[in-house]
């Protein structure tokens, strides 16, 4: 499989016609039908449901589509960062879980900027099995995550600050008045949990039982899309504090008692070889907490 053959497949898939990727990339329809199809043929596979005005993709071609955009997220990564000029440039890749204590990654960015301005800082915002996923195949230089994580097969640095577990309730509701949440508060509310399986045995341990009588009405990887919901009466989201700016929504945030707080860190591989520009910003993240 040619990279360039998979950009000729992501723009088929992303123009869901032929037609329209051809013309999208400069060269001519029998060109770009010719390659796919080797490529179908290369696989032994179908990639493509095509009808009438626009093609789907099969299940096959679900998983490539998937597969090649991190490939040639990574073949792109890596051209950009070899580059062998004296001054620095490329890309750093971070993948982010949600956290007020990102601040500190963001000085580190600042002071980088001022040491190497042609360097750019990609954030991807994503949950931790991502951020995981996504180091594993390359593609992440580095993970901020929360705790708990296992940290086994990666350096790490912890950063500053923590942050603490409440509730994210509309101004108008029962709770609204209250200045803590307690585990009797919740039963028999609807609530929004995260997803993250660490998070729930977290808040599972925090409610001293498993089988608490509350009701779940929905689930959440992304605590913004969580907020939307809450706003809109469907249930009170279980959250970190600093993460949604409640400024003119009708929501609040209520800590919970007793206290559950949570610290960050930065994680990076212990085998994979950082390219200049995120070896340059590791160190200012290191002077920053006085680390170096």
């Amino acid at each position: 499989m040619e990279l360039r053959v998979l950009r000729y497949f992501l723009a088929v898939v992303n123009e869901q016609n032929i037609s329209r990727a051809a013309a999208k990339l400069h060269i001519s329809q029998p060109t770009i039908s010719r390659q796919i199809h080797e490529l179908e043929q290369e696989l032994g596979v179908r990639l493509f449901e095509r009808g009438t005005r626009t093609i789907k993709l099969t299940a096959d071609g679900e998983y490539l589509a998937n597969q090649s955009r991190q490939i040639l997220t990574l073949a792109d990564k890596t051209k950009t960062n070899i580059g062998k000029n004296a001054e620095i440039s490329g890309s750093i890749f971070i993948g982010c879980s949600e956290a007020p204590m990102l601040n500190t990654i963001a000085d580190a960015i600042n002071r980088l900027k001022q040491i190497a301005p042609n360097v750019i800082v990609n954030l991807y915002s994503c949950d931790a099995s991502e951020v995981q996923r996504k180091m594993q195949n390359g593609v992440f230089d580095f993970g901020f995550v929360l705790d708990p994580f296992n940290k086994t097969n990666y350096n790490f640095l912890t950063l500053p600050g923590v942050t603490k577990w409440g509730l994210l309730t509309r101004n108008d509701s029962i709770l609204a008045t209250k200045a803590k949440i307690q585990v009797a508060d919740l039963i028999g509310k609807p609530v929004i949990l995260p997803q993250r399986h660490t998070s729930q045995t977290l808040l599972t341990n925090w409610l001293g039982q498993s089988d608490l009588k509350f009701q779940t009405v929905a689930k959440y990887n992304l605590l913004n899309n969580a907020a939307i919901l809450a706003q809109h009466g469907v249930g009170d989201v279980l959250c970190l504090d600093g993460i949604v700016n409640l400024a003119q929504t009708n929501l609040l945030f209520i800590p919970l008692e007793p206290q559950l707080t949570i610290h960050a860190s930065l994680i990076w591989s212990k085998t994979a070889v950082l390219s200049r520009a995120a070896q340059i910003f590791l160190t200012q993240l290191k002077k920053l907490l006085n680390q170096e």
